[in-house]
């Protein structure tokens, strides 16, 4: 009976590290209109607009991460998984289009990131 006591507390306490590990780092709320830009066209050619939708989606889906371009302060932002889920996905019917985002502004070693709260279609 020891013996199982002891391994229950240690799963308890190994699941515990194993949530604190996955805490959102302190952050601040963040809201902006920008497009949604494919990283790897952006950052190696610049290329954008309409006729790049069909490219950056086949990027996309290939595992090429799509960001948010502030069109104020010309900031990208990643979108950064808290959830655990693909961000790509969220961002891919938005290719190329202005979208107004909410969310959560993280920063680490000079990358600006976002936990989407919300993105829909700018007006």
């Amino acid at each position: 009976m020891p013996k199982l006591s002891v391994l229950v507390l240690a799963a308890a306490i190994l699941s515990l590290a194993q949530h604190d590990h996955h805490k959102q780092a302190p952050s601040k709320a963040l809201s902006f209109t920008g497009t949604v830009i494919d990283t790897g066209c952006h950052m190696a050619h610049e290329t954008k607009g309409e006729k790049h939708i069909a490219c950056a989606t086949a990027c996309a889906k290939a595992g090429v991460p799509l960001a948010i371009l502030d069109e104020s302060t010309g900031t990208i932002y990643l979108p950064i998984a808290v959830d655990h889920k693909n961000q790509n996905d969220k961002l891919i019917p938005f290719i190329e289009k202005k979208v107004q985002v909410t969310g959560a502004l993280l920063e680490k070693g000079g990358i600006k990131g976002i936990a989407l709260k919300t993105i829909v279609a700018a007006k």
